[in-house]
């Protein structure tokens, strides 16, 4: 049985192959090439630099998850944890609602404003209607935004005290 990492034809060889790319991988870690917070290469990717197959990316990613290395988020990859820490490394829905909430608490966008449009924010952070649409559900659920059904969404506008009159109705 082969103990030493093998090499034929540019090919990983050898008994147990996902330790030898579980290793490599940690040397990378440990030694800052992938830095904390950042996220890995996609199982393609390193299946394609270390020549092995996808499952055997799989199996060495796995290990390295077992010893508290990488953490995997849905959606997003693999992340380098830091120092043991979680990283939290927030969704694209998330930061497009991030900086929409900023601007309203700044004031950019005024009570009653339209927001940008769902096709406008697809194409400003290069995202898709449902991470969008997710963006201003967060939104409305927080009670920043409202939707009227065929006009868009707009900044909620401010609660009327009562005894007042509103001169827009």
């Amino acid at each position: 049985m082969p103990t030493e990492p093998e090499m034929r034809g540019g090919w990983l060889t050898g008994w147990r192959v996902y330790r030898q790319v579980a290793a490599r991988l940690r040397e990378r870690i440990t030694t800052g090439v992938y830095q904390a917070g950042s996220i890995l290469p996609s199982e393609a990717a390193l299946s394609a630099e270390f020549r092995v197959a996808r499952n055997t990316i799989r199996r060495a990613l796995e290990a390295l998850e077992a010893d508290g290395l990488i953490l995997t988020v849905p959606s997003k990859g693999r992340l380098v944890r830091a120092g043991g820490q979680t990283v939290n490394a927030p969704y694209r829905y998330q930061v497009i609602a991030g900086e929409l909430r900023q601007r309203i608490e700044r004031g950019d966008l005024a009570p009653g404003d339209p927001l940008p449009s769902e096709a406008e924010l697809c194409w400003l952070y290069d995202a898709s209607r449902n991470t969008v649409r997710q963006a201003f559900a967060e939104l409305e659920r927080e009670g920043l935004i409202v939707s009227r059904h065929g006009k868009g969404r707009f900044v909620r506008p401010a609660p009327r005290r009562p005894g007042t009159s509103d001169s827009r109705v």
